[in-house]
């Protein structure tokens, strides 16, 4: 039998336990204590009221912890009812804690991980395996099995692998996982806006959330949940002591998540972007935003929409018609944004097959991001362009040296300026072709084709563009190259043509020079008439057709 105690010693015993990895079975045992005392009060208020004084001070209950042990808790009514609020906050923690052991106890094997920043989920267990999603620290996984040094994981919305050397298990996983339940809120529909204000707007949307996200909470109020990253409708997350989970790599919301505040081009072709917030015709013109582009809204000015997107900050137009911002944009953006390849050096080369000991025939450009076909170990087929000629070569580059990163991402916008019509009369003439051939940009490519309207390849919408100009050139690239004289890229002026070779150094590309160091050209399928920088990849001559 142990020595009496009031219940306040029995709790500054336990909370002398905390170091200790039996704190939370002490604690426990206090508060049951406690409860136990403020019933035997509120009995002993209501049907003993005759007791003596003594009998009033030395009344006792005793408890008995799992060890067996007995302990006498002595009561003092008095003091008991003056704590009645600090029971209730007691009871109040009681619950808290078994709430927050039962979410613990919820995982059959834990993991936690223990890194700086997040650690990579994989498809495969090994470092070259695609990212399927990502933990951040102090999240939880059930480890449902392991291969050499990666455990095979569930967490969340993702089953995959994680590498084990961050990863804590067993009892050190628990108490630690322990410290980390929190409020959160958890997302239960497969996609939620989260709002910089808790109010609905097509201005306030700052990311996306996606289904079983955890989101530790701030504050709740009436609708809204506030979270650590903004807030999100009540209507769409459920708010319980939760750990926090692996996040599953939605690639299309990661390129939407780059953008603040999300504005989309709907125009069908390209979309000015202009120096100041007014139409001046062509002397403002600084960009063009393309079909389906993205850029981040800066500010609102009287009908116009400051933006940056690409290279380019300058002003758009607010209209509806040509631009969709808040869910309209993000609903664009996922239908839109597609795979690429982004090259962060300066020449990238590319060869016939996929292996270094494939020539290469051609160089790329990081000024350029290039549709992906598929992707393969280390390597990376893309698109180059369309051609005139049937069968044209595959295009792979090495994705080893991390020279380049392969992820959805949307177009955004080029800069362009239009070209004065100036007094010397073949300048002039140079200019207006240019600004003609930039009057098609957007329509379609169609192998075979000779429309500026209805589609034309490569060959056919130089070839049409000058016709109206009354020049004539033969119909395929390879023949076009024979036209003129050849000319070094110091010596290029509008309206010249810069023509591309396949990888047997067969002529099978053409692009009109519009100045400023780019091209347009009628790409491919996919990418339609289109301006590029005039390197894109490496030319195999240049040719001057117009004097």
């Amino acid at each position: 039998m142990f020595e009496k105690e009031d219940y306040t010693k029995v709790l500054d015993r336990a909370r002398r336990k905390r170091n200790n990895k039996d704190y939370l079975r002490y604690l426990i045992i206090a508060l049951g204590a406690a409860g136990v005392i403020l019933a035997a009060v509120l009995a002993g208020m209501a049907v003993k009221k005759g007791l003596s004084g003594d009998e009033k001070n030395r009344e006792a209950v005793q408890t008995v912890d799992e060890t067996g042990y007995t302990e006498d808790v002595t009561l003092d009514p008095e003091a008991a009812a003056q704590s009645e609020e600090e029971l209730k906050e007691l009871e109040r923690q009681a619950e808290e804690a078994a709430e927050k052991q039962a979410v613990v106890d919820a995982y059959g094997n834990l993991g936690l991980v223990q890194v700086s920043g997040y650690l990579n989920v994989r498809k495969t267990p090994d470092s070259s395996g695609d990212i399927i999603g990502k933990m951040q620290e102090n999240s939880v996984c059930q480890i449902v099995g392991q291969e050499g040094d990666w455990y095979q994981i569930h967490s969340g919305q993702v089953d995959g692998y994680i590498s084990s050397q961050y990863v804590l298990t067993g009892e050190e996983a628990k108490a630690a996982a322990l410290e980390q339940v929190k409020l959160r809120a958890v997302v239960t529909a497969d996609n939620v806006n989260i709002r910089q204000t808790p109010e609905l707007g097509l201005d306030n949307v700052v990311a996306q959330a996606l289904l079983d996200e955890r989101y530790e909470v701030v504050s709740q109020e009436e609708g809204w949940v506030q979270t650590t990253g903004g807030y999100i409708s009540a209507d769409y997350v459920d708010v319980r002591y939760a750990l926090n989970e692996a996040r599953k790599m939605d690639l299309k919301a990661m390129a939407i998540n780059q953008y603040q505040n999300l504005l989309i081009s709907k125009v069908s072709n390209y979309l000015n972007i202009r120096s100041t917030p007014k139409d001046e015709g062509n002397s403002n013109i600084i960009g063009k935003l393309p079909g389906k582009a993205a850029g981040e809204i800066l500010e609102t000015e009287d009908g116009w929409y400051k933006i940056h997107s690409g290279n380019i900050t300058g002003y758009v137009s607010a209209d509806s018609q040509y631009t969709a911002t808040g869910q309209e944009a993000i609903d664009l953006a996922m239908s839109s944004a597609s795979l690429m390849a982004i090259v962060n050096t300066d020449k990238l080369n590319v060869r016939t097959s996929p292996s270094t000991d494939a020539s290469i025939w051609t160089q790329i450009s990081k000024e350029e991001r290039y549709s992906v076909v598929q992707q393969l170990d280390g390597w990376v087929q893309i698109e180059l362009d369309g051609g005139d000629e049937e069968g044209d070569d595959s295009a792979y580059i090495s994705t080893r040296d991390n020279n380049v990163e392969v992820r959805y991402a949307l177009t955004e916008a080029i800069k362009f300026s239009p070209l004065e019509e100036l007094a010397n009369q073949q300048a002039s003439r140079r200019n207006q072709i240019v600004n003609f051939a930039i009057k098609y940009v957007g329509n379609r490519y169609v192998w075979g084709g000779t429309s500026l309207t209805n589609g034309a390849d490569c060959s056919g919408f130089v070839q049409s563009v000058m016709r109206n100009f009354g020049i004539t050139l033969p119909r395929t690239s390879r023949e076009q190259a024979k036209v003129g004289r050849a000319i070094k890229s110091s010596e290029m002026r509008p309206g010249d043509l810069i023509f591309y070779a396949n990888s047997s150094g067969t002529i099978n590309h053409v692009a009109m020079y519009i100045g400023n160091g780019q091209i347009v050209h009628a790409a491919s399928s996919k990418s339609g008439i289109k301006i590029s920088t005039w390197n894109y990849r490496s030319p195999k001559t240049i040719r001057s057709v117009i004097d």
